[in-house]
């Protein structure tokens, strides 16, 4: 069984920046798709980033290009989502997702999911 487990999360000021970690067991991690997801009160999960398995390829959703990057560090089996510029419209619990191969933005074509961590940025 694949696990992750995402941590990092907790309370910015707008402007702020927070770094996640994503930690990953159970599988060979460097063949694993990994990407981002978030959910705020009252709003469909929706997709943040993802990053290749050879970490050579990575894409973002609009709302946070250019603020967040996300990384992967497979010989420690983690995954990375630095986010700088943080606003208010940040504020969700955030899932780290994996998969074989190319998934896509679709959280419907990832297996595994973390129990999520909480991120609020206050005004």
């Amino acid at each position: 069984q694949v696990h992750l487990v995402e941590s990092g999360g907790g309370l910015a000021q707008s402007g702020g920046s927070l770094r996640l970690s994503c930690t990953f067991s159970g599988g060979t991690f460097g063949h694993y798709a990994i990407a981002w997801f978030r959910q705020a009160p009252g709003k469909k999960r929706e997709f943040v980033t993802h990053i290749s398995w050879t970490g050579d390829f990575t894409h973002y959703a609009d709302s946070v290009k250019g603020r967040f990057t996300i990384s992967r560090d497979n010989p420690r089996n983690a995954v990375y989502l630095q986010m700088n510029r943080l606003k208010p419209e940040d504020t969700g619990v955030y899932y780290c997702a994996a998969n074989l191969g190319y998934s896509g933005t679709d959280g419907e074509a990832y297996e595994y999911w973390g129990q999520g961590t909480q991120v609020t940025v206050s005004s």
